[in-house]
Formats: C-alpha cells, structure tokens, sequence
C-alpha cells in the first residue's frame, strides 16, 4: 500500500477499468469471509456505492483505490458478519455455506454462451480456501478471527493493513489469527490441506490431483450405490461415525438435526430415494470438489459436498435451501457426468 506522495491536484481519478477490475478479487474476499454469494454480492455493491458517494476531489485524494475498496468492503463483511451471528441463531436448522458450482460443468461456453450479463459465481476462484470443510470450520470462528484468519493466511494482508480494517492493533489482529488457526487445526476438516493459499503447506500439485481422483471415484460409487437402494454398500463407504447436515432453511423439508452414523445416513437416504423416484443424481464439482447435484424434473433441489477420510465418507452436507441454490439454477442441460 506504500506508494509515492502526489499532491492531489497532480492526481486524476482512478480509471473506471482499474476500479471494475477490483470487483473479482473481492468477490473472492466477501464470499470467504461470509460464506454467502448473495451477501458477497451487496457487500461488494455496498462498497462501490460508498466509493461513488463520496466527491470526485476526495476520490482523487485515495492514493491506492484497490486498497480503500479492500479496507471498505472487509468492514462491512466485519459488520454483515456480527449481525449473521444473530441471524443464524434464529435459522431454522443447520445453517451451511451456500455451495459453488463449476460453471464449466453447466456450460460449453463464458457465462452459458447466452450473452448474458455474466453469474457472479463464475468469478468465484475455486481453491482449497473454499472447499466445503474449511468453509465450515470457518463458521465456528469469531467475525474478527475469521477476518483476520482469512485476510492474512488467504489473502496475504501484512497486519498493519489488517488492523485499519478489523479497528485494532496489529498484534491483536496477529492473536486473532492464530486463534484461527488453532480452530482449523483442532477440527482437522478431512477435505482441508494443511495448506494452500492460506499459508499452509500442501502435499503438492501431483498429490492433490491425485486426492481429487480419490474422492470423484468414491462419489461415483456412492452416487451408484444410492441409485441402486443398496444399504450394504452405502454403509461400506461411509465411516462408522459419519455426519450427515441438511440445510433447508424452514423453506423445504429436511431433517432438523445431523444424521449420525453410517447405517443411519444410509437408511436416509434410502427413504429420500423412494419418496422421490424421479431423482436424478449428477456429478458436479461443490466448491471445488467432487459432489453431486440432485435434479427433480430438471430443478436442482438438494446439492451435497463431501468430506474424505481414509478412503471413506466422513461428512454430508446437503444444500436444499432453494435460496442458496440460485447459482445452481440454470443449467444447460440435465445429462449425466
């Protein structure tokens, strides 16, 4: 953020380019600290509009506009974050991080090839920092450890910006974060890397790749098992002592409460599959990761991610809130992966 003294009436205003091009990164920002694409969206929208608020004379007077949008946009997911505690406390059930689709997967061509203005979940980077078990541990954390946590360790912020967001000291921001880090390392999130953008050291390219193969095997074959009702084999590939999360936010129904134990999750979802006979299920990537997608009469109704231990199903989330699913809701096309 060091950058040299010009005096303001030397200054002209930022590019409109420069400024449009800071959306994507954070985007990036928002949605990992608030685990929301649609709560990323205003909080990015409310930092442009603080940004054009102001006169043209102090817009030229901001010596970094990346960095006063970066200092705006981290306050105000800092508030959003505080008043998402008091909200979730009254969501009905579990409440999960709303999931991110490869566009990819949907679509041959940038934003579906329809021409269209382009979803804001295709400018979502899919790394390990949004995979669905770290975002989860994230949520056991404070607004200001997860601020500080992600804008350091994600994000590589040095402190002494991080504090002029947070609105303390640097050491307290350096505490704050390795607070986070404590909570990362006493959940151990199967699906999260002791590494990868956030500072922690991953296994290396060839081995994710490899963990990434792994994982999409044993989705297919869960996948299958589930579509042939076969309770022995859905029991042989989830852990013992696996955890199944739905979250449908009062709005579909759902179970309540986590789902224990292998043979309890597979009853389940035995009795999902002869509720619904016309389920299709797809395999699509969750946040980055191999999931599967079910699909009633073409509509997406429930997307679930998966966390891996030791070659076996540790934990489900299921997505059925249909308000989360909004990124998943135009498609192009039903067919099978």
């Amino acid at each position: 953020m060091n950058t040299p003294s010009v005096p303001v009436h030397e200054r002209s205003a930022p590019d409109l380019g420069v400024l449009v091009g800071e959306r994507r990164r954070l985007l990036n920002l928002a949605y990992r600290l608030l685990g929301s694409l649609a709560e990323a969206e205003d909080a990015v929208q409310e930092t442009y509009a603080r940004w054009y608020a102001m006169s043209r004379q102090r817009r030229e007077a901001v010596e970094s506009p990346g960095a006063w949008l970066t200092t705006v946009a981290g306050r105000i997911c800092l508030d959003t974050l505080g008043s998402a505690r008091v909200r979730r406390e009254r969501y009905v059930g579990p409440w999960i991080p709303e999931p991110l689709p490869d566009r990819t997967e949907w679509f041959s061509g940038p934003a579906g090839g329809g021409g269209g203005p382009a979803d804001p979940a295709d400018q979502i980077t899919l790394d390990e920092s949004v995979n669905m078990a770290f975002l989860v541990v994230l949520e056991s954390m404070t607004p200001a450890e997860r601020v500080a946590f992600i804008l350091h360790d994600v994000f590589r912020y040095p402190f002494a910006e991080i504090a002029e967001i947070a609105g303390r000291t640097p050491a307290a921001c350096r505490q704050l974060a390795s607070s986070a880090r404590r909570r990362v390392r006493a959940e151990r999130a199967p699906a999260v890397p002791d590494a990868g953008l956030a500072g922690f050291a991953g296994p290396g390219e060839r081995s994710a790749q490899a963990a990434q193969a792994a994982q999409a095997g044993l989705v297919r074959h869960f996948k299958e098992a589930w579509e042939a009702k076969d309770i022995a084999a859905l029991v042989g590939l989830l852990d013992p002592e696996a955890t199944m999360t739905a979250d449908g936010g009062g709005l579909v129904g759902t179970v309540l409460r986590p789902v224990e134990g292998s043979a309890r999750i597979a009853q389940y979802l035995i009795h999902i599959a002869d509720a619904a006979p016309g389920l299709t299920l797809l395999e699509r990537s969750v946040n980055g990761r191999p999931g599967l997608v079910a699909q009633n009469a073409g509509v997406t109704v429930t997307v679930a991610a998966f966390g891996l231990t030791g070659g076996r199903i540790t934990r489900i989330w299921a997505v059925r809130n249909p308000e989360k699913l909004r990124p998943w809701t135009e498609t192009g096309g039903t067919g099978q992966a």
